[in-house]
């Protein structure tokens, strides 16, 4: 910000870590003490210039490499403990990381979609979270810019940027090693080295692993579940004539394979006790923080990311041209047992992907006149991604949903003749005899399921610019503007071999059945009203009611009769309608096809208009006005179907199939707009930044985990009302004090075509009302170095995790919902408030050597990061659990 700079957030080495990464200094000098009241004086590069955190009137907060090595900060997973109005969460593999800004964000764990929040790595776009977890080597700090950024980054992000900037190679031989051991057998090792090759080329190296047992026990396989198991390799070559031409390149390549991610039960319901029954076996929903999980096989998390970039920077007198160019590609092979119970339900549920992705950044950036800071740029990206999904049956599956079956109709129906269901309906008799084919023996058998492919080739193109024009001493009017041009144009395509889901309930053929029980059911219940049971009779009580009262018998089967004719055909009345929860894989309509073309083209004119004034030379405020833009994200997940309005040309297109339901291929853009004022302050001992903002984003794009895959749809309208200061203190030499508070107010002010319907008026879920850090470090001169003990505490108020469980919604047959409010009902009990504390204490000796005992989350602080409905087990919930408690120890050597 000039607004929110997390000063906070600044520990006495961020500033150091830029003056030093142009000197070639060490980043921790011997002399640490004298550089630690920097305040808002840190040089950033949020505005794609150097200036200092008191001159840009930007929504910022930045966490430099004494933070991270202090707080332990190993990927941007963690770096939501030191910055507030930031929150992160990881979820159903180690490639899916999701961010939120203040309470906007989507994106992780569906490749269709672009985040919201983008993450830039020294400049270059990465287009999925899936590249940006991996361990972070020799980083000078990490910029979060709150709010839409479209002036300034070419692909802009609707609801903000971070930003990592690291270390460039060294024209003086230097660099650092550490090694890591903690609880859970953590283990991490880095080296860096850089020096010169000739007078103007200087190259570095990094490279580094990371091992961890996991963090939960599968009570089943014997594995432990969330480990670590990765390594990166990184190399940089920084070509500077040291006049006006640099150039830099930068190679990289991680690894990760990994166990993850564990799932816990949160909520058992009807279909807990078939998965026990078929000799599984489910967490206590009563101790969900035991740390054990089951599974019948482990999962897979193989993922690779690689990529090149080079950078170029030509000084033309007082403007300089920058080409940034970037080649990645991320591949990643998972498995999951997606049932989340020792049962070999699911085996398995698999994702293949590849995405390659190509990026090309120009800009010039200069001043005129003295008075006119210019920037100008173009920005293209060209991407390709392609997936691959399977969901199978296991072995169990028939047997296990032959009880649920059972259990849904209250005995009255099973799959087959069995002793666990005695005197019920066996369907598949019943629906071979309707249809005139064989169904017996073919519901649910093992190797049935979903099998899908994917692709999607996106290009898009920006003019980015914006003018910086001091009006006066102090006084300063920023005008931007971005035009964008996105096109995508994808398939999806899915075979569906279960039986079962594709079984019309409602078809003319099953209509004397649906007949015969709508008149049994009917009889039961009205006798045992007559007999004030409480309940439907049973077959007894019928029987004696039959016999010992004829005549009102009689009365009650003609009503009984002229119920069932009524209703036969009534979709809402179907009496198998409590089976089609066991209907989750049916039949899928490809894309492209006659009425879908599988394209969509999106361009848009974002702008930003600022006035900031510098009201003495220590206090500056600002006025903003801004909007944003991000393009149509699309489904690629099993969930992806036709929109409801497209129902009409399918059906005259000859292109529907049975139990075709309907939802979102993809949604549509994102328009955001915030209205933000703030005031900073820089003093010697004290600075502070408060800012208000009023943030609104029209076509919001809910990504919701439904268990098995995503309902993709567009909110009419999410908007924020935040307040957000932070605040760093300076009392005395060597001590640091740090305060941040968040306040957010977002509602859906509309949000008709939800996935647990109509919740307009209703405060999104997951968005924290309170967000408070606090913490503080004494640096301790011991002659030979600093004794420095350090703290961090992160306290968020209780907040609803999620809007709603959509399996729990009352669906017509074709998907779309008759009633939500039993979805936000089984939702509102799950909630997480969050109490953060994190400690270290480090000896750095003035001969760069670091001796330093740390741990995070020392309070043990447990809850759940989300909830979602538990696949094929009706009113049943999953979770995940948040990580417990982290300790060790850490030597560092630096020279």
């Amino acid at each position: 910000m000039c607004g929110v700079a997390a000063a906070a957030l600044l520990v006495p080495g961020v500033a150091m870590a830029q003056d030093e990464a142009d000197t070639g200094q060490d980043v921790f000098p011997d002399e640490g003490g004298e550089d630690s009241n920097q305040g808002n004086e840190i040089i950033v590069t949020a505005t794609k210039r150097e200036a200092t955190l008191q001159e840009i009137p930007v929504a910022v907060s930045v966490t430099g490499a004494e933070t991270l090595e202090r707080d332990q900060i190993r990927d941007i997973n963690d770096l939501q403990t030191v910055v507030p109005s930031l929150t992160v969460g990881q979820r159903q593999s180690s490639a899916n990381t999701g961010f939120f800004i203040r309470g906007f964000g989507n994106g992780a764990n569906n490749a269709g979609i672009e985040p919201s929040v983008g993450v830039f790595i020294d400049g270059v776009y990465r287009s999925r979270t899936a590249s940006s977890i991996s361990d972070l080597p020799e980083v000078q700090r990490i910029e979060v810019l709150r709010g839409p950024q479209s002036t300034l980054f070419g692909k802009n992000a609707s609801a903000g940027v971070i930003s990592v900037v690291t270390e460039e190679p060294q024209f003086d031989f230097g660099g650092s090693a550490e090694l890591t051991y903690g609880n859970f057998d953590a283990l991490v090792a880095r080296a860096y080295v850089t020096g010169p090759l000739a007078d103007t080329v200087a190259v570095s190296i990094a490279g580094g692993l990371n091992e961890r047992d996991g963090f939960f026990e599968d009570l089943n396989t014997g594995s432990t579940v969330n480990n670590r198991d990765r390594w990166f390799v990184r190399g940089q070559a920084l070509i500077d004539n040291g006049t006006d031409l640099s150039l830099r390149i930068i190679a990289d390549y991680d690894s990760i394979d990994e166990i993850c991610c564990g799932v816990v039960n949160a909520q058992s319901g009807p279909a807990t006790g078939a998965v026990l029954a078929v000799g599984g076996q489910v967490t206590d929903p009563n101790d969900p923080f035991a740390d054990v999980v089951f599974n019948n096989f482990d999962s897979i998390n193989d993922i690779v990311n690689h990529g090149i970039s080079g950078q170029i920077d030509y000084d033309i007198g007082d403007w300089t041209l920058t080409s940034i160019t970037a080649s990645r590609t991320t591949e990643s092979v998972t498995e999951q047992d997606s049932d989340f119970s020792s049962a070999d339900l699911i085996f398995p549920n698999s994702q293949d992907l590849r995405i390659d992705t190509f990026t090309q950044e120009f800009r010039i950036a200069g001043t005129v006149l003295d008075r006119v800071d210019v920037l100008l740029g173009f920005f293209y990206l060209n991407e390709d991604v392609e997936q691959s999904n399977q969901l199978l049956y296991g072995e169990d599956f028939r047997n296990y949903a032959n009880l649920v079956v059972a259990s849904q109709s209250g005995g009255a129906f099973s799959l087959f003749p069995s002793p666990a269901a005695p005197g019920a309906v066996p369907l598949e008799q019943v629906f071979s005899a309707s249809f005139g084919q064989n169904f017996v023996g073919t519901f649910f058998n093992q190797g049935q399921g979903f099998t899908e492919a994917y692709t999607l080739d996106s290009e898009a193109y920006s003019f980015f610019g914006q003018l910086d024009f001091e009006i006066f001493d102090g006084l300063v009017l920023t005008l931007g503007g971005n035009y964008t041009d996105d096109t995508k144009v994808f398939t999806q395509d899915a075979v569906s071999t279960d039986v079962f889901s594709s079984i019309d309930f409602d078809a003319p053929q099953l209509a004397p059945f649906r007949g015969q029980v709508l008149t049994q059911g009917a009889i039961a219940q009205t006798v045992g009203d007559i007999l004030m049971l409480g309940r439907a009779a049973t077959a007894a009580e019928v029987g004696a009611f039959a016999a010992g009262n004829p005549t009102a018998f009689g009365q009650v089967q003609a009503g009984a009769v002229a119920f069932a004719n009524a209703n036969v055909n009534n979709p809402l009345a179907n009496p198998l309608n409590p089976l089609r929860a066991l209907q989750f894989l049916p039949p899928f309509l490809g894309v492209p096809n006659e009425v879908e073309d599988g394209r969509t083209n999106d361009d848009n004119f974002s702008y930003t208009a600022r006035l900031a004034y510098d009201v003495t030379p220590d206090v500056n405020i600002y006025a903003s006005y801004a909007t944003g833009f991000k393009a149509s994200s699309i489904n690629l997940s099993r969930d992806a179907r036709p929109f409801p309005g497209d129902r009409d040309a399918i059906i005259a297109a000859g292109l529907d199939l049975p139990n075709l339901t309907f939802g979102s291929r993809f949604a549509g853009p994102e328009e955001s707009t915030v209205i933000e004022g703030g005031i900073k302050a820089n003093f010697d001992f004290f600075s502070a930044n408060l800012t208000v903002f009023d943030q609104e984003i029209e076509g919001f794009q809910s990504n919701i985990f439904t268990g098995s895959g995503f309902v993709l749809a567009n909110a009419g309208s999410q908007s924020t009302f935040g307040v957000e200061f932070e605040s760093t203190f300076f009392p005395t030499d060597g001590l640091t004090l740090n305060g941040a508070v968040t306040y957010l107010d977002p509602l859906y002010d509309s949000f008709v075509q939800s996935a647990q319907g109509d919740i307009s008026g209703t405060r999104p879920a997951g968005i924290p009302e309170w967000t408070v850090i606090v913490g503080g470090q004494y640096e301790f001169d011991l002659g030979f170095g600093l004794l420095i003990p350090r703290a961090n505490y992160l306290w968020s108020s209780d907040t609803q995790l999620v809007e709603g469980l959509p399996a729990f919604a009352v669906r017509g047959p074709d998907g779309t919902i008759v009633d939500g409010g039993p979805a936000l009902a089984a939702a509102a009990p799950f909630s997480r408030q969050v109490d953060d504390l994190t400690a270290s204490l480090s000896l750095e000796f003035n001969n760069g050597l670091i001796l330093q005992a740390w741990g995070r989350n020392l309070l043990d602080d447990r809850y759940f990061g989300t909830i979602f409905d538990s696949p094929a087990q009706p009113r049943s919930v999953s979770a995940y659990p948040n990580a417990p408690r982290t300790y060790g120890g850490t030597v560092r050597f630096r020279w």
